[in-house]
């Protein structure tokens, strides 16, 4: 397992004393997080690991706003972990040495446009229940700008439809309410009607709004290989994830003239609540806002 695996390397770091202290934690951070998000995509063992992995897991790094600095110590870290990986022939070779790590230095990330939205959006075959569910997990995730653990996490009672919110849970399971446009929820009751029933099943599905096939809790892999897929049927040349969406939802209301501290507040942006510097927006006032601004009100 993965994170027995990153103790013992951990152990052999700090016993070796070629890092600093200071180092040696940011380093054992970094790389639990990195083993934490292996985890969360299935990868269990180290001989699983690939690039993919690696890269997948950098954008997330950059998509939630992690200084260039931070990125590319975490790419150090990740390196130098593999690097022990191969020299106890658990892997062949590190699947981190061919990620760039200038590429990852970006400013900004690939955001799309409102026709490349509008075009993924018309891919998923909605005569199929699963496509029915494919295309209510792409519009909430463009209609509320959360988080695909945020969109995973969503319970049934966490809709609100006829006050026009989802009730969302943050890191540090901060509790936020996010506005949500007309078309997300036509799909999501589509959903929850047509095809939620469909898949259901007792004991494994609780009350997830999103189900996997076998009726179980929607993973972020599964989030991914959704975005994925639709993306390329749209013939969309980004490098487009489920976070590309959440950036896209920001930059369309933001061009569109929407205040910045409302979009912020909707994001759950960390500022909002560790700085005196934004103060709490009134909640009809961040719905009207959504309205107005968001390419699909």
């Amino acid at each position: 397992m993965i994170p027995k695996t990153l103790d013992r390397y951990l152990r052999t770091l700090q016993i070796e004393g070629t890092t600093s202290q200071n180092t040696f934690v940011s380093y054992t951070n970094d790389l639990r997080r990195y083993a934490a998000f292996l985890l969360s995509m299935g990868v269990r063992e180290a001989r699983d690991i690939e690039s993919e992995h690696v890269s997948a897991f950098m954008c997330e790094l950059d998509a939630i706003g992690l200084a260039p600095a931070s990125i590319a110590r975490n790419l150090s870290a990740i390196r130098g972990f593999h690097t022990y990986l191969v020299v106890e022939g658990l892997i062949g070779s590190d699947p981190a040495l061919i990620i760039d790590s200038p590429a990852i230095r970006r400013k900004l990330p690939d955001v799309l446009t409102v026709e490349e939205v509008e075009e993924i959006l018309q891919q998923p075959n909605t005569a199929d229940p699963v496509g029915i569910r494919d295309r209510a997990v792409l519009e909430v995730l463009y209609a509320t700008g959360t988080r695909v653990s945020e969109l995973a996490n969503l319970h049934i009672h966490d809709v609100f439809p006829d006050d026009g919110f989802v009730r969302v849970f943050g890191k540090g399971s901060k509790e936020r309410l996010v506005p949500i446009g007309r078309s997300a929820l036509h799909w999501i009751h589509e959903y929850e009607t047509k095809t939620r029933p469909l898949l259901a099943k007792p004991r494994v599905s609780a009350d997830w709004v999103f189900l996997s096939t076998r009726g179980r809790q929607m993973t972020r892999m599964a989030v991914w290989q959704i975005v994925k897929t639709y993306t390329t049927l749209a013939g969309v040349t980004k490098h487009v994830h489920p976070h590309t969406f959440r950036h896209s939802f920001a930059t369309h209301l933001l061009e569109g003239g929407a205040d910045l501290r409302a979009v912020q507040e909707m994001l759950g942006h960390a500022d909002i609540s560790t700085t005196q510097i934004y103060t709490h927006i009134d909640r009809e006032y961040l719905r009207e806002v959504h309205r107005t601004f968001h390419p699909r009100p």
